[in-house]
């Protein structure tokens, strides 16, 4: 019994043996992933999204073999996508991606597959069929673009997929930038209509961009005010950064380009931050209401421009996660400059606000998901060129409103300035008016000044010359006669010897207030003559009377000595008198004053003080 039961053991140990090496060579026999279902393809689905049946597995260092890959599907450690779907952020390694397909649409054999992210280095696609072989295809950004299956701005691959046959797809993906591998199947008709109207956005959107570029470069080459060309200069930076991450700049600016598809992401990143902070500081005038947040803003172009040339040099993995996070602060920063321009009065600061609100809410859904922190939709991704596109629109009106703010402002001010410049006109007017009268006046005083003797202050001989002309004229043209009465102090030269030539000047000045004192009721043009001898021209007075007014003078002269700074000094005069009628023949003023001082001399040769009249 014995031998039996040891015969027995061993021929149940080796049962299990045997029963143990069957099932491992079936498993290794039975396709990868047997458990997970496949992905169905048919007639009526044209597209289909794969991140539902897609299942994941991280390799950290990138060193994994695709066999490996395929023994790590095999044995199940690849795991459902997380909620953010393939969007995971910026990663070390690689990520493989596995999907199971079955076509089941026998007139469409032909499937292009399409990640949807344009910035992936590296993508080794690994289809393998049900009889065991695999084929591989190779794309991303760090091949040239003519290597894409199709010319798309998306990394691509065409699948041959048989019908009613299961394949497996096994994607490797390897990248410096964000890892997001949203991943989809079309019939080359449906990604023909895709294409077509991904085209036509991206073709309204850049239209919308060059159409305000070339509006607000008009603006600016008319006004030239610096907004408008910071604003152009963030609309142009702006662009290029969505030519950069739509893939576009990769399909049609460097297409045999690697180098300059990874360069250009970080480097026009800083140069839209770049753009953005100078456009809010002149906008706001930050310099003006918040000279502190100014410094910052320069502190953070500073970084930018550091970053820009940095990424030269900086490896791909650095530069761009960098100048991505600094999206954030760049844009959180001019929001809180919005605000204090808001709090300190800017009217157009709301505006201002609002437009980059728009931006900010579609810049941080598309940061976001670049760091995997929310999953890939339309709205996240999409939602820059929509923000942007409102924020650009909204920054143009502000433009405008505040040019126009800025015009009223400035025809305000010219008003003001003409106003108060009329008015200092008037001031000045009436100034002017005043100092003119006044200089006339000084002026008739000069010119009477000059035309009076200084020391008697009665008029002068050129004075009496020119009037007495003219008077002549009046009076004949009145049928008025004219006297005149030529006077001369009696032995005067005997005065100033005598007594000294300042009493002789207060005898002067006294006589002179006599004779003119004397006629001053008739009208009499008075002057004196020479060094002693006065003269007068009396209108509308007859021989008689001119006679009777010589007499008064020198009844006068006589009746009160001179009273001068020394003794009283006796004073007399000789009177000569001549008459011109109206009725005589003209007679020309020199020869009236030749006959009057003829009088005269007959006054003095007749012994003196008295009046004598002309003869004839």
């Amino acid at each position: 019994m014995e031998p039996r039961t040891s015969w027995s053991k061993a021929a149940i140990a080796w049962s299990w043996r045997l029963l143990l090496a069957a099932a491992l060579a079936l498993s290794a026999a039975t396709p990868p992933a047997a458990a997970q279902p496949a992905a169905s393809l048919d007639p009526a689905h044209p597209q289909l999204v794969l991140a539902p049946h897609t299942r994941y597995l991280h390799d950290p260092d990138g060193s994994m073999p695709p066999e490996q890959a395929w023994r790590e599907v095999a044995a199940g450690r690849f795991q459902a996508l997380p909620g953010t779907g393939a969007a995971f952020g910026f990663q070390h390694g690689a990520y493989w991606f596995h999907v199971r397909l079955e076509n089941r649409d026998p007139t469409q054999p032909h499937w292009l597959l399409v990640q949807d992210y344009a910035l992936s280095d590296r993508l080794d696609l690994y289809l393998r069929r049900a009889d065991g072989r695999t084929t591989h295809q190779a794309g991303g950004d760090h091949l040239p673009f003519a290597a894409r299956s199709v010319r798309y701005r998306h990394p691509n691959f065409m699948l041959d997929l048989p019908s009613g046959a299961p394949v497996d797809l096994l994607l490797r993906v390897e990248s410096q930038s964000s890892m997001q591998v949203p991943l989809t199947l079309y019939t080359p008709a449906a990604f023909i209509e895709l294409s077509r109207d991904a085209q036509l956005g991206i073709g309204l959107y850049y239209g919308i961009l060059l159409a305000l570029f070339i509006y607000n470069l008009v603006l600016w080459l008319t006004l030239r005010d610096a907004s408008y060309f910071w604003y152009l200069f963030h609309l142009s930076a702006f662009g290029l950064v969505l030519l950069t991450l739509n893939g576009l700049g990769f399909e049609y600016l460097w297409p045999r380009s690697p180098w300059l598809a990874d360069l250009s992401v970080p480097l026009s990143i800083c140069l839209a931050q770049i753009g953005m902070q100078q456009f809010a500081r002149a906008f706001l005038r930050l310099r003006r209401i918040w000279p502190a947040g100014d410094w910052i803003s320069l502190a953070g172009m500073g970084f930018f421009v550091a970053l820009g040339v940095a990424s030269f040099w900086l490896p791909y993995r650095i530069a761009t996660p960098l100048a991505s996070a600094s999206v954030f602060l760049s844009i959180g920063w001019i929001v809180v400059v919005a605000l204090v321009a808001v709090r300190r009065g800017d009217a157009l600061a709301r505006l201002f606000l609002l437009a980059w609100s728009m931006f900010l809410l579609g810049t941080g859904m598309f940061t976001a998901l670049a760091f995997g922190l929310l999953p890939k939709s339309f709205i996240t991704e999409y939602g820059v060129q929509i923000g942007s596109a409102l924020e650009m629109l909204l920054l143009s009106v502000a433009l405008s409103y505040r040019y126009a703010a800025l015009r009223n402002e400035n025809e305000r001010i010219v008003r003001r300035a003409k106003l108060q410049l009329e008015s200092q006109v008037l001031e000045r007017t009436g100034e002017l008016r005043m100092a003119l009268a006044q200089l006339e006046s000084v002026h008739a005083r000069l010119s009477e000044a000059s035309r009076r003797d200084p020391l008697t202050g009665v008029h002068n001989r050129g004075w009496f010359r020119e009037r007495f002309e003219s008077l002549l004229e009046e009076t004949r043209a009145q049928g008025r006669s004219l006297s005149l009465l030529m006077i001369d102090l009696d032995h005067f030269k005997a005065i100033n010897d005598r007594h000294g030539h300042l009493v002789g000047d207060d005898c002067l000045r006294r006589c002179a207030r006599v004779i003119d004192g004397s006629l001053h009721g008739y009208g009499a043009l008075v002057a004196r003559y020479g060094g002693e001898e006065f003269i007068a021209a009396v209108p509308g007075v007859d021989m008689l009377h001119a006679r009777e007014l010589g007499e008064e003078i020198c009844a006068r002269l006589r009746a009160e000595p001179c009273r001068t700074r020394g003794p009283l000094v006796p004073v007399t005069a000789s009177i000569g008198v001549h008459v011109l009628d109206a009725d005589a023949d003209g007679q020309a003023a020199d020869v009236a004053l030749q006959v009057v001082d003829a009088a005269l001399y007959a006054a003095k040769s007749r012994g003196r003080n008295r009046v004598e009249a002309a003869q004839g």
